[in-house]
């Protein structure tokens, strides 16, 4: 059973980078850059049960705190604004 939940985040992870890649906007882009630090978190959590290895919990925590700031900056930039503002 957890094989598939892993399969299906692989899957929804590939529809994701075909939308970072051929997203009509930037908007569309950045969600879906989003969307796909969520689903890598997923995967990590899923192999850490499934092998037992608990440093992978680990890499999760620093990617989604690596992806909510790359997710500010970019939208503070597409908004125009500086990054030092």
């Amino acid at each position: 059973m957890i094989d598939l939940f892993l399969y299906l985040l692989i899957a929804m992870s590939f529809l994701c980078f075909y939308r970072v890649v051929f997203g009509p906007t930037m908007a569309d882009r950045m969600v879906a850059i989003d969307i796909f630090g969520i689903l890598v978190v997923g995967i990590c959590v899923i192999l850490a049960i499934r092998t037992g290895r608990m440093f992978l919990i680990d890499i999760a925590i620093a990617w989604i705190i690596l992806s909510f700031i790359g997710t500010i900056t970019l939208a503070k930039y597409l908004t125009g604004k500086k990054l030092d503002e």
